[in-house]
């Protein structure tokens, strides 16, 4: 399979890309590395970006920033910091990308925890992820082809420990745990589905 990992370099995607490219063609893409790059905040980057990429297997995002902050300072350029990149660039990287995709192919994006187990100052991610996971159940009935799309819902990972103090009384979760479930999603057969490894 040829598989596109957005984020190949991060803490989780380095491992993904990892346990992926063991048996299958994988390109890294980033915003600054890797070897394609694109800047999911902007639909040009992104179709640019499939252009050079070409028909595919699989896309895994692991990729994308959101606002972190009190509520009561909160604007609206907050807010659409994460809407702008986290939200619509994995909504746009489906839009464009289901004319790439080759028939039976997948897309796994990436939500989190805070959809469901918010923490203070989490406001925006918690809303961003929330809409990714209703995102991903809408288009699964949609796409065409048999082609599937999941989420991954990761909690605080155990390689962050800089985020520890903002995640009181959870436990860090295992990177091998976070790790399968992307590959659950890029090789597995389900579709429509928001894997919660939290």
């Amino acid at each position: 399979m040829k598989i596109i990992i957005i984020g190949a370099t991060g803490t989780i995607g380095k491992h993904v890309t990892a346990a992926l490219e063991k048996e299958h063609e994988v390109l890294k893409a980033g915003s600054k590395s890797g070897d394609l790059q694109v800047d999911i905040s902007s639909v040009e980057s992104i179709e640019n970006f499939y252009k050079a990429a070409g028909k595919f297997d699989a896309l895994v995002c692991i990729s994308g920033d959101g606002h972190f902050g009190p509520l009561a300072s909160m604007k609206d350029a907050d807010f659409r910091t994460g809407v702008n990149n986290k939200l619509m660039g994995q909504v746009n990287l489906v839009l464009i990308g289901q004319h790439y995709v080759n028939p039976k192919g997948s897309f796994t994006l990436t939500s989190g925890s805070l959809a469901e187990d918010p923490v203070i100052l989490g406001a925006n991610l918690s809303t961003l992820n929330g809409a990714i996971n209703g995102f991903v159940t809408g288009a699964a009935i949609e796409l065409e082809n048999g082609v599937r799309i999941n989420a991954v819902a990761p909690g605080v990972v155990e390689e962050s420990p800089a985020y520890f103090p903002y995640f009181p009384g959870q436990i860090p979760v295992t990177m091998y745990r976070v790790t399968q479930a992307y590959v659950k999603s890029a090789l597995g057969g389900q579709t429509g589905q928001v894997y919660k490894v939290f």
